[in-house]
């Protein structure tokens, strides 16, 4: 069941201008709107993978179906969408929702930490679960995440956000490049030693029940892609196929000038060497996408 909105409270940062609202549940969330200036693709895409994020264990906000009702849309002057020369209204019915980390007392949240703290983030392993998804869903964007803790935590926690270019964003194809879908920053990399380092995630998608894939696709509203369901279909069934594809993608990443992976067992300066434990025999070129 949908979320009701029932408050705006700011603009949000980011290229699909989402809304940070309440809900009649007390939750509050970034609301992306289906007439946002990216796709309305986009939240097809946020739903899906964080809920396939959530279903491996990895720390993804809560997904939910947020309802904005006309009347809350007229009555909102802060709920336009800015196209440049012209700004629209949000679109009312439903929309994409992720909890907004920290929620409305929020303690520390932050989208920066410097060197020294990033590497002491409690979940700092889950890059590399991470990682695995957003080569899996083919993110054609770099990997955002925020960092919480609080009051009187010490050390913060990863919290993975911003799904929406998964799927290539609106065109729902699968362009693998070894450098989008990563982390700005080597730091969160530095500790992966081995396939080991990207253990539960990496198993946990190999072998993800593709009835949850379906499940999760079929609570997405079908007017977030047009109402084709057999495009819808014929992403799951891509996405299920990719499954293989997801330790040569990460090997791709690995080879890359970021050397990304300096600790990986018996890897050669040139990263061209050392990968142990592959499981493929057939290049990329030579399966089926």
């Amino acid at each position: 069941m949908a979320v009701l909105a029932v408050q705006q409270i700011r603009r949000m940062r980011g290229g699909a201008q989402g809304q940070l609202m309440l809900g009649a549940d007390g939750h509050v969330y970034v609301v992306k709107f289906q007439n946002n200036p990216q796709h309305t693709r986009v939240l097809a895409n946020e739903y899906l993978a964080s809920r396939l994020a959530a279903a491996v264990g990895l720390a993804a906000p809560e997904a939910e179906l947020i309802e904005v009702s006309s009347w809350l849309v007229e009555n909102t002057p802060e709920l336009e969408i800015d196209l440049g020369r012209t700004r629209v209204r949000c679109q009312a019915g439903l929309q994409f929702g992720s909890r907004f980390v920290g929620g409305l007392m929020p303690g520390q949240v932050v989208d920066y930490l410097p060197e020294e703290q990033l590497a002491e983030v409690r979940n700092v392993g889950e890059f590399a679960g991470i990682l695995a998804l957003d080569k899996w869903t083919g993110n054609a964007n770099g990997r955002q995440a925020v960092f919480t803790r609080k009051q009187r935590e010490r050390r913060y926690r990863a919290v993975f956000i911003d799904y929406g270019y998964c799927f290539h964003a609106g065109e729902w194809k699968f362009e693998d490049v070894p450098l989008r879908g990563v982390y700005y920053r080597n730091d969160v990399y530095r500790e992966i030693t081995g396939w080991e380092s990207f253990e539960p995630w990496l198993t946990r998608l190999e072998t993800l029940a593709a009835e949850t894939v379906w499940a999760a696709a079929s609570e997405i509203p079908p007017e977030w892609y047009g109402g084709d369901l057999s495009e819808m279909e014929r992403l799951v069934e891509k996405l299920l196929a990719r499954r293989s594809l997801i330790r040569e993608l990460i090997e791709g990443f690995g080879r890359s000038d970021r050397k990304p992976f300096p600790k990986w067992g018996g890897m050669g300066k040139s990263g061209e060497q050392g990968w142990k434990g592959t499981r493929w025999g057939t290049s990329m070129a030579e399966r089926v996408m």
